[in-house]
């Protein structure tokens, strides 16, 4: 399912425009990533959370030539699913 599949659903669901639909999708969407840019955690509950990951530099290895590397350090957005989620995605698979 793409963005706009989402959105044409959501604006199904509520009984509005698709156009409708995509702006709350896209405000959803916006409203995650600038909380997640101020190093806020966001929080759904039934579906999961999202939360800025720092990882520190460190030495690794060039797989080819096995000689050493430095990996610098980074930031990543890290998802945790809900339990309802996990419920939801585990009855699609069986």
């Amino acid at each position: 399912m793409k963005k706009q599949d989402v959105a044409k659903k959501i604006a199904l669901e509520a009984e509005f425009s698709a156009e409708l639909g995509s702006e709350v999708l896209n405000h959803i969407i916006d409203e995650i990533t600038l909380a997640l840019s101020r190093d806020n955690s966001v929080s759904l509950p039934n579906f999961g959370s999202f939360q800025v990951s720092e990882r520190k530099a460190r030495t690794g290895r060039n797989p080819k030539t096995g000689e050493p590397l430095q990996i610098a350090a980074s930031r990543s957005v890290r998802f945790k699913a809900g339990k309802a989620l996990k419920e939801a995605a585990m009855g699609a698979s069986s």
